[in-house]
């Protein structure tokens, strides 16, 4: 029962956490596109983006993200527990914890360039976070067809 609640809470941080990772990149490209707007709308626009971007970042993303970590962590501990080590050399949770690592290293990414837009530093355009904006469903899609197959070799 206790791992099944665990399982359940981990399965909710991880779904804000994707929202969240699928939306500031949108934030960022709009963020991005206001450069050739008039002066009034552009800096309007901008304060009301990055405070978006903040808010996002700051409440839903990185709890979350810490959330699905220590719920995750929680599961392993359990499981280790009950039936050993071994879960963790399979191929399939490889492959899993491989893609919460790139998960976690596009939210360092994202969380690095929030602080670059707020500077006013960042080079990235709003063609390149369309373009991107995807990769944490890409990862995702990887991580829930390892974890629901439980594939070896």
């Amino acid at each position: 029962m206790t791992f099944d609640i665990i399982r359940g809470l981990h399965i909710l941080a991880v779904i804000a956490w994707m929202a969240g990772m699928l939306f500031l990149p949108r934030l960022y490209a709009y963020d991005a596109e206001q450069a050739d707007k008039p002066e009034p709308l552009r800096s309007d626009m901008r304060a009301l983006l990055r405070e978006w971007q903040r808010r996002l970042l700051k409440i839903i993303v990185n709890p979350a993200m810490i959330a699905a970590w220590v719920f995750g962590v929680w599961m392993i501990v359990l499981h280790v527990q009950n039936q050993g080590w071994g879960f963790l050399a399979q191929p399939w949770m490889v492959t899993k914890l491989l893609g919460v690592v790139a998960l976690s290293g596009w939210h360092g990414f994202l969380a690095g360039e929030f602080k670059r837009i707020q500077a006013g530093t960042s080079t990235k355009s709003g063609r390149f976070w369309r373009m991107t904006n995807e990769i944490p469903f890409l990862i995702a899609i990887v991580i829930v067809l390892s974890v629901t197959t439980e594939w070896t070799f």
